[in-house]
């Protein structure tokens, strides 16, 4: 079944299957389809808050993609716990978080260098900042 048609609706039960979510690969998908509704739901803002303190390195990648997109300060000090963290990925993406964050830029979490050469559409009309 495709997430996508469903919209923000689909986010109260991802939100709730997360945390009963045994497999990685699970905890990964929910996160994913959290991003593009990270700005309009709060709910889709925890779910990346949640996957910060994830065991696998890429549900904590996904949990800073959402709050990277969200484009919220109040994700900062939840990404500044992960800046020590002993895997280096996932320290180096919630720098880009927090970059992107702060530069109310989501294209720079995945254009870390911010050559202005790489964009990151979510949504349509996730357009490159001028």
């Amino acid at each position: 079944m495709q997430l996508r048609p469903l919209g923000a609706a689909v986010v109260p039960y991802l939100a709730e299957f997360y945390p009963n979510a045994k497999m990685l690969e699970g905890r990964r998908a929910i996160l994913y389809h959290a991003i593009r509704h990270s700005r309009t739901t709060e709910a889709a803002f925890q779910l990346g808050v949640a996957g910060l303190s994830d065991r696998a390195s890429i549900v904590r990648y996904r949990g800073c993609c959402v709050l990277a997109y969200s484009l919220r300060h109040d994700a900062i000090p939840h990404l500044e716990v992960l800046l020590a963290h002993k895997d280096r990925k996932t320290a180096e993406d919630a720098r880009a978080a927090i970059d992107a964050i702060k530069r109310n830029n989501h294209h720079y979490f995945v254009d870390r260098d911010h050559t202005g050469q790489m964009f990151w559409e979510v949504n349509e009309g996730d357009t490159p900042a001028a």
